[in-house]
């Protein structure tokens, strides 16, 4: 799957989840401080990002995350895995 369809796919999850605009949204947005993604919308973007990939992320893994690039990079690195 090409990294801007991903790319594309999970900017339009977390726009969902967060209220915030596609628009508004690029790899370098920080979700805590630009998004309000507290920790239950960070799990709710986990479960959804799982469902929709088929992957499997850790929760150790999850505070880890502070940008959109990150999220990326992390379920491209699963899909690779695969």
């Amino acid at each position: 799957m090409p990294a801007e369809k991903i790319e594309n796919e999970i900017i339009s999850l977390i726009s969902d989840i967060s209220g915030f605009d596609k628009e508004e949204i690029t790899s370098e947005t920080n979700l805590p401080e630009e998004l309000e993604i507290d920790s239950i919308k960070a799990i709710e973007l986990t479960v959804a990002l799982e469902k929709k990939y088929k992957i499997a992320i850790r929760d150790a893994d999850i505070p880890e995350i502070n940008t959109v690039g990150q999220i990326v990079d992390l379920t491209k690195r699963l899909l690779s895995q695969g």
